[in-house]
């Protein structure tokens, strides 16, 4: 049976090797490394099928080095123990530490990857590692102090183009057919810069045709894929990126970089209710007093998706996005509670003035508790001056108007009540 193509096209050397120039093109950090026959301990973190795993084997091929792999999925602690002896067995034999390669590195737990910190201290083994999410989340300290990170990006269409044009013509199952490619658009975006998922996807489409005539049309591909080109892993770190270039596109009044995260998150199948309650958030953070309406907006838009459910919830949520977004911002309030809890902090318990104090009990009416409050509703226009601080802090000044039209008013009122105090 022959190997999937993704196997058969996999490079043995730099030549070969596609995209990723900013690491391993002439003069780039990790070419420097290889061509000086000396490399020090590195995780390598990228997407998946950017070649991270090929890479690895590159190197190890390129210098001549022993070369042992674990799979953090499949190893315990005892595996990652038992290969570094035997690592350090071959030591012996050879100038060069062995090279250990952990693929999904970020799946060992911490135990496991404590028993590494020894050998690659002691140059026991030079260790390569893989990881497809943020390792400063899900590699221990210790273990990444001792490591450089390289970062590996999506490969860009023209190393899917090279890529695609390598396997027409150098594979040798792929030259007995007659392939011909009209159109690359939907090849390209399915794989969504992933070398392994475009070759499968070339693959798929070969395997379905009927005899050695291949053509190769946008349609064609959609059709035989039927899904989405996209990659969420709702627990991974995309998703916190997205979530976060969504926020950031509320906050920064933009509804169409808005709708479309919205969107990626909605056919990566993300919780509509995680979407609703970020909506929250925002509308209070960001949109704040400068238009409070939002609050009620964003509010009303969970309600709906609770009552109506999906995919017709995804609609009152679009509407709160775009309102969100075309609002006027303050953070005047998010602000205002950050200052008032590090002013608690930094001076500790301040006691109540007496005069605010609550008196349920004559002994407490003797001591002077609520002895002199005003009443606000007494006074003309509901307001008379009066210390409601404690008496350490009477002249802090935490909440700080943003002169946004709704919030003007708040101020312009504020200014006719205490005066100076709000200026």
């Amino acid at each position: 049976m022959s190997r999937p193509l993704a196997e058969r096209l996999r490079p043995r050397d730099l030549e070969h090797y596609v995209g990723q120039k900013h690491l391993v093109g002439e003069g780039a950090v990790l070419r420097r490394m290889i061509d000086s026959g000396h490399i020090s301990s590195f995780i390598l973190w990228g997407p998946p099928g950017v070649g991270k795993t090929t890479l690895a084997h590159i190197i190890a091929h390129k210098l001549e080095i022993p070369f042992f792999t674990l799979s953090a999925v499949t190893s315990g602690v005892k595996d990652v123990r038992d290969v570094i002896e035997r690592a350090g067995n071959n030591r012996l034999f050879t100038a060069a530490s062995p090279i250990l390669f952990i693929d999904e590195i970020h799946r060992f737990s911490k135990s496991q990857q404590d028993s590494l910190l020894g050998a690659v201290e002691r140059g026991i083994v030079t260790l390569i590692g893989a990881t497809t999410e943020n390792p400063s989340f899900e590699v221990i300290r210790p273990l990444l102090s001792r490591c450089q990170l390289y970062v590996l990006k999506p490969l860009e269409r023209d190393d899917l183009d090279q890529l695609l044009r390598r396997a027409l013509t150098e594979d040798e199952e792929l030259k007995k057919m007659n392939i011909d490619v009209r159109e690359d658009e939907a090849l390209f975006r399915y794989a969504a810069g992933d070398a392994r998922k475009l070759l499968n996807i070339l693959e798929i489409i070969v395997e379905a045709a009927d005899g050695n005539d291949v053509v190769i049309t946008d349609e064609i591909v959609t059709n035989r894929l039927q899904t989405t080109p996209l990659a969420y892993d709702k627990d991974g770190e995309m998703h916190y990126d997205i979530i976060s270039a969504y926020i950031k596109s509320i906050r920064g009044s933009d509804p169409d970089a808005a709708l479309y995260w919205m969107a990626r998150m909605i056919e990566g199948g993300e919780d509509p209710q995680f979407i609703a309650r970020r909506l929250v958030i925002s509308a209070a953070e960001d949109i704040g007093l400068a238009n409070p309406n939002a609050l009620l907006i964003a509010n009303a838009a969970f309600d709906a998706v609770m009552k109506i459910g999906w995919p017709e919830g995804r609609i009152p949520l679009a509407e709160a996005t775009v309102y969100l977004a075309a609002s006027p911002k303050s953070n005047s309030a998010y602000m205002g509670i950050a200052r008032a809890q590090a002013l608690v902090k930094a001076t500790g318990n301040q006691p109540v003035p007496l005069h605010l104090r609550n008196a349920p009990t004559e002994m407490m009416a003797q001591l002077g508790y609520h002895d002199g409050y005003k009443y606000a509703h007494d006074y003309a226009g509901n307001f008379t001056t009066q210390q409601y601080l404690p008496d350490a802090l009477r002249n802090e000044r935490l909440w700080t108007a943003q002169h946004k039209p709704n919030e003007e008013k708040l101020y312009q009122y504020l200014l006719a009540c205490w005066g100076d105090r709000y200026k």
